[in-house]
């Protein structure tokens, strides 16, 4: 945008006839003051005023914003959020497929219904702040009944929509600052050596009705050691290949994981997008080894007897919860990705530090290894205190 200036338009003849116009037909005339300026296209714009105040503040304002290159044009803004969401979502090539229609799934249950047919330069932070609040009420009280996680979510794709349509459509994003609702503090479940053994002997015992093993009694045992002493996240371990298991270095190589869209089982890359190795004890080595038996490295290391894959729901629903009531653990909300804390306790109390739990979760980074488990780390401010106390007495000493 070259320029912008201010123009009075009582010298014209045309506004000297329209306000004639208007005075005759008892209306209130058009505004004498006009603000123009050329958009970065070159194309003149322009925006009337009825006092000479308005315009010049108008003016000023808009040569700050074109000197901070945050001005918007605002024809571009009045595009609806619907046409605008669609074309974002198209865009998102970068995601994981069960991200992608995650993200479908609350732009057409939460976010498109309330703000579709508005234009993008409608939506303001108070009413975005209004909304969240309705999505977390119940249906009786008039809103979604949504839980805090799924409320969240719900902000964040409306958030990274118009964020989008930063600096183009919208000089900011209005969705930026919008308090987002209070998760509640995650209760972690720790199992103790005893009990994670006690819950794999009962899940490979599982029999069905007919007094038959179930589908993957033969696996199951091993599963649940796997993931309690290794971390891994339980689509990583059904999707894991016995070419990607190191028997004598005890290393296994995580690159990919299950995952569902619409009842499909898919492979895809893991949550992080990045592959880890991790490490395993000694004792799995046999337990692994006799699975692996003498098959093919391109095969799935967990089978269902039928030698299928595992499937996440009906193993949860039909082995794991059944192995849980048969271990009569009188653990309240054991799932299988607690197995997953477990298996970080365990390391931590075994000495492990924190780079080497984020490597072995595979956290993103380390803060978020230490935001969930930092707790769980033996607190050493005395022990620190206490060397600091001796080596000041050493070094007084020597000085002395």
């Amino acid at each position: 945008m070259a320029r912008a200036w201010i123009y009075d338009r009582s010298e014209s003849i045309g506004y000297q006839e329209q306000v004639a116009r208007a005075k005759a037909a008892k209306r209130k005339p058009p505004g004498r003051w006009m603000v123009l300026h050329l958009d970065k296209a070159s194309k003149q714009r322009s925006r009337t005023f009825a006092t000479k105040t308005s315009a010049e503040t108008y003016y000023m304002a808009l040569l700050a914003s074109i000197e901070a290159n945050t001005y918007v044009d605002p024809a571009a803004g009045k595009v609806k959020f619907a046409e605008i969401a669609e074309k974002w979502l198209e865009s998102r090539h970068d995601l994981r497929e069960s991200t992608w229609w995650k993200y479908r799934g609350l732009l057409d249950n939460h976010v498109i219904p309330r703000w579709g047919d508005l234009p993008v330069n409608a939506i303001d932070t108070e009413d975005i702040s209004v909304w969240v609040a309705k999505l977390l009420k119940s249906s009786s009280e008039g809103g979604s009944g949504l839980g805090p996680s799924q409320a969240r979510h719900a902000l964040r794709v409306l958030s990274m929509v118009l964020k989008w349509c930063v600096p183009k459509r919208l000089p900011s994003n209005p969705a930026r600052g919008v308090k987002a609702p209070v998760l509640p503090d995650a209760e972690h479940i720790y199992l103790s050596y005893a009990q994670v053994e006690k819950l794999a002997d009962s899940a490979g015992n599982l029999r069905t009705k007919y007094n038959q093993p179930t589908a993957s009694a033969a696996v199951n045992r091993a599963l649940i050691l796997l993931l309690a002493y290794t971390g891994l996240r339980w689509g990583e371990a059904a999707s894991l290949r016995i070419s990607r298991i190191d028997l004598a270095r005890r290393r296994i190589r995580v690159v990919c994981t299950f995952y569902e869209v619409g009842g499909v089982q898919k492979e895809g890359p893991t949550k992080t997008g990045k592959s880890r190795t991790v490490g395993f004890p000694a004792f799995l080595v046999p337990i692994l080894a006799e699975l692996i038996g003498e098959r093919p490295g391109d095969e799935l290391l967990f089978l269902t007897k039928r030698g299928q894959s595992l499937r996440a729901n009906n193993w949860r629903v039909r082995e794991f919860n059944a192995a849980v009531t048969a271990a009569d653990l009188a653990v309240k909300g054991l799932t299988p990705h607690k197995l997953r804390h477990t298996a970080a306790s365990l390391a931590i109390a075994a000495g492990a530090d924190v780079k080497v739990v984020q490597l072995m979760l595979g956290h993103r980074d380390a803060a978020m290894t230490v935001n969930i488990y930092g707790h769980l780390w033996p607190d050493r401010l005395d022990e620190v205190a206490d060397v600091l106390d001796e080596r000041r007495r050493s070094a007084l000493a020597l000085a002395a």
